[in-house]
């Protein structure tokens, strides 16, 4: 299992490095500039594939288990009318774990999936605030049973944020509660918050700094990480894609959840209508 986890992160890091060098010779202009300051706005038109790879470790009752977890999100959005979009927003995990939940166990395969749904008006308000709002489901497409929860889920979701020149600022939320399912397995209650900030400079580099925090309602948990990447826009051939990582520190976990520092690779394909 160590071993698939290192070839994941050494893929992801030759794509990263490999496209940083190509950038070198790639011209990347205006059009590139709006397009970084669109990938700031989760509910913006602009079809995306966005590639995510988190590792975080000290999981456990003894803080030996690890997990690298890929997380594939294409964002799909859809026009209704002259005034309404339809933004799809799938997350579906690719999940390496060993040494978690216990210390003899290591699993590479599928997580659940959470398929979100905003409607959104294609006009930011009069105050300049884009928003959209919506309904959320978890799919239980775990591949094994320590990588999901086997539960149905359904909620709410929304976002709110406004750009003022290279800022953006706004916050994510949905809550999920279970209704089917293995009834082995606990229940879903679960809230989930996203503040972000995100900078953009003149050379198409994104600066980002969020928290991606899971309440749990039944076990009265918090889970907190604290994210800081930096991603740069560019163009290979015809392919314009963002390419980046950072760090990330829990801030609050389970007893058993991760801690201390992780790390956080990203690849997004840009497909501009």
């Amino acid at each position: 299992m160590f071993r698939t986890t290192v070839r994941w992160i050494a893929f992801l890091s030759l794509v990263i490095t490999g496209s940083a060098t190509a950038q070198e010779s790639a011209d990347v202009g205006a059009d590139e500039e709006s397009l970084a300051k669109q990938l700031a706005n989760p509910v913006a038109s602009l079809i995306s594939v966005p590639i995510q790879g988190n590792y975080d470790e000290n999981y456990g009752a003894d803080d030996g288990g690890s997990i690298f977890r890929i997380n594939v999100q294409p964002v799909i959005p859809l026009s209704i009318n002259d005034d309404w979009n339809l933004i799809s927003r799938t997350i579906m995990p690719i999940i390496s774990q060993d040494g978690f939940p216990s210390p003899d166990v290591s699993e590479f395969g599928l997580g659940d999936t959470v398929q979100s749904f905003f409607f959104s008006p294609k006009a930011p308000t009069s105050g300049g605030w884009i928003w959209g709002a919506g309904p959320v489901l978890l799919v239980p497409t775990a591949t094994d049973d320590v990588l999901g929860n086997e539960k149905w889920g359904i909620g709410p979701t929304a976002v709110v944020l406004k750009q003022q020149g290279p800022w953006t600022y706004g916050a994510l939320a949905n809550h999920i509660e279970s209704f089917a399912g293995s009834r082995d397995r606990a229940d879903v209650s679960a809230t989930f918050l996203q503040p972000f900030v995100a900078y953009v400079t003149s050379t198409k580099t994104t600066i980002s700094l969020n928290t991606e925090s899971t309440y749990d309602w039944d076990n009265e948990q918090w889970s907190v990480p604290v994210n800081v990447t930096v991603n740069q826009m560019l163009r290979i051939g015809n392919q314009i894609l963002q390419v980046g990582g950072g760090i990330r520190y829990w801030a609050e976990s389970p007893a058993a959840g991760a801690e201390d520092w992780g790390f956080r690779l990203q690849l997004t394909l840009l497909y501009p209508r």
